[in-house]
Protein backbone atom coordinates (compact mmCIF):
# COMPACT_ATOMS: atom_id res chain seq x y z
CA UNK A 1 0.00 0.00 0.00
CA UNK A 2 1.42 3.40 -0.92
CA UNK A 3 1.93 6.23 1.56
CA UNK A 4 -1.04 8.29 0.32
CA UNK A 5 -3.49 5.38 0.57
CA UNK A 6 -2.20 4.42 4.00
CA UNK A 7 -2.43 8.01 5.28
CA UNK A 8 -5.97 8.43 3.99
CA UNK A 9 -6.97 5.06 5.45
CA UNK A 10 -5.57 6.01 8.87
CA UNK A 11 -7.31 9.41 8.74
CA UNK A 12 -10.57 7.72 7.74
CA UNK A 13 -10.28 5.31 10.67
CA UNK A 14 -9.51 8.19 13.04
CA UNK A 15 -12.56 10.10 11.83
CA UNK A 16 -14.75 7.00 12.24
CA UNK A 17 -13.44 6.65 15.78
CA UNK A 18 -14.30 10.29 16.49
CA UNK A 19 -17.86 9.71 15.31
CA UNK A 20 -18.25 6.67 17.58
CA UNK A 21 -16.65 8.57 20.45
CA UNK A 22 -19.13 11.43 19.94
CA UNK A 23 -22.04 9.00 20.19
CA UNK A 24 -20.57 7.43 23.34
CA UNK A 25 -19.98 10.81 25.00
CA UNK A 26 -23.51 11.93 24.14
CA UNK A 27 -24.87 8.73 25.69
CA UNK A 28 -22.76 9.26 28.81
CA UNK A 29 -23.99 12.84 29.20
CA UNK A 30 -27.63 11.89 28.66
CA UNK A 31 -27.36 9.27 31.42
CA UNK A 32 -25.46 11.42 33.91
CA UNK A 33 -28.34 11.30 36.43
CA UNK A 34 -29.28 7.62 36.04
CA UNK A 35 -28.45 5.64 39.19
CA UNK A 36 -25.76 2.97 38.75
CA UNK A 37 -25.10 3.97 35.14
CA UNK A 38 -21.52 3.24 34.12
CA UNK A 39 -19.89 5.45 31.52
CA UNK A 40 -18.46 4.01 28.35
CA UNK A 41 -15.11 4.90 26.86
CA UNK A 42 -13.76 4.26 23.37
CA UNK A 43 -10.52 2.31 23.00
CA UNK A 44 -8.86 2.53 19.61
CA UNK A 45 -5.75 4.69 19.49
CA UNK A 46 -3.65 2.62 21.89
CA UNK A 47 -4.38 -0.60 19.99
CA UNK A 48 -3.67 1.12 16.69
CA UNK A 49 -0.33 2.34 18.04
CA UNK A 50 0.59 -1.19 19.12
CA UNK A 51 -0.27 -2.52 15.68
CA UNK A 52 1.74 0.19 13.91
CA UNK A 53 4.68 -0.33 16.27
CA UNK A 54 4.64 -4.06 15.57
CA UNK A 55 5.40 -3.30 11.91
CA UNK A 56 8.71 -1.64 12.73
CA UNK A 57 9.82 -2.99 16.10
CA UNK A 58 10.87 -6.53 16.68
CA UNK A 59 11.65 -8.00 20.08
CA UNK A 60 15.28 -8.06 21.20
CA UNK A 61 15.11 -11.84 21.24
CA UNK A 62 12.86 -13.52 18.70
CA UNK A 63 12.49 -17.21 19.40
CA UNK A 64 12.92 -19.76 16.64
CA UNK A 65 9.91 -21.99 16.03
CA UNK A 66 10.90 -25.61 15.50
CA UNK A 67 7.37 -26.75 14.76
CA UNK A 68 4.44 -24.98 13.08
CA UNK A 69 2.21 -25.67 16.10
CA UNK A 70 4.51 -23.69 18.42
CA UNK A 71 3.39 -20.20 19.36
CA UNK A 72 5.66 -17.38 18.21
CA UNK A 73 6.79 -14.80 20.78
CA UNK A 74 6.16 -12.04 18.25
CA UNK A 75 3.41 -11.58 15.72
CA UNK A 76 3.20 -8.57 13.45
CA UNK A 77 -0.29 -7.04 13.47
CA UNK A 78 -1.99 -5.44 10.53
CA UNK A 79 -3.33 -2.03 11.58
CA UNK A 80 -6.41 -2.65 9.43
CA UNK A 81 -7.49 -5.41 11.80
CA UNK A 82 -7.75 -3.03 14.78
CA UNK A 83 -11.38 -2.42 15.68
CA UNK A 84 -13.05 0.40 17.61
CA UNK A 85 -14.00 -0.94 21.04
CA UNK A 86 -16.49 0.44 23.51
CA UNK A 87 -15.47 -0.34 27.09
CA UNK A 88 -17.55 0.12 30.25
CA UNK A 89 -15.76 1.88 33.10
CA UNK A 90 -16.63 -0.15 36.18
CA UNK A 91 -13.63 0.98 38.21
CA UNK A 92 -14.69 4.51 39.13
CA UNK A 93 -17.61 6.17 40.87
CA UNK A 94 -18.42 9.86 40.61
CA UNK A 95 -21.79 10.14 42.40
CA UNK A 96 -23.14 8.53 45.57
CA UNK A 97 -25.80 6.80 43.47
CA UNK A 98 -23.23 4.57 41.74
CA UNK A 99 -23.12 6.64 38.57
CA UNK A 100 -19.62 7.47 37.35
CA UNK A 101 -20.36 10.16 34.74
CA UNK A 102 -18.71 13.53 35.41
CA UNK A 103 -20.58 15.91 33.07
CA UNK A 104 -17.76 18.48 33.06
CA UNK A 105 -15.24 15.85 32.02
CA UNK A 106 -17.58 14.55 29.32
CA UNK A 107 -18.07 18.06 27.90
CA UNK A 108 -14.30 18.54 27.85
CA UNK A 109 -13.87 15.18 26.09
CA UNK A 110 -16.56 16.20 23.58
CA UNK A 111 -14.68 19.42 22.81
CA UNK A 112 -11.38 17.57 22.41
CA UNK A 113 -13.06 15.00 20.19
CA UNK A 114 -14.59 17.69 17.96
CA UNK A 115 -11.22 19.42 17.61
CA UNK A 116 -9.56 16.10 16.73
CA UNK A 117 -12.22 15.36 14.10
CA UNK A 118 -11.70 18.79 12.56
CA UNK A 119 -7.94 18.23 12.50
CA UNK A 120 -8.35 14.83 10.81
CA UNK A 121 -10.71 16.30 8.20
CA UNK A 122 -8.27 19.13 7.46
CA UNK A 123 -5.38 16.68 7.17
CA UNK A 124 -7.36 14.55 4.71
CA UNK A 125 -8.27 17.65 2.68
CA UNK A 126 -4.59 18.63 2.63
CA UNK A 127 -3.56 15.17 1.36
CA UNK A 128 -6.08 15.40 -1.47
CA UNK A 129 -5.02 18.96 -2.32
CA UNK A 130 -1.42 17.74 -2.64
CA UNK A 131 -2.54 15.08 -5.13
CA UNK A 132 -4.58 17.71 -6.97
CA UNK A 133 -1.53 19.95 -7.31
CA UNK A 134 0.56 17.11 -8.67
CA UNK A 135 -2.10 16.17 -11.21
CA UNK A 136 -2.53 19.78 -12.37
CA UNK A 137 1.20 20.54 -12.51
Amino acid sequence: MNTFARTIDLLHRAMDTSVVRRQVIANNISNADVPNFKRTIVNFESELKRALDSETRRPALELERTHEDHFPNFRERDYRDVQIRRVLDYASTYNNNGNNVDPEQEFMLATQNQMAYTLFAQAAAFEFSQINQVLRG
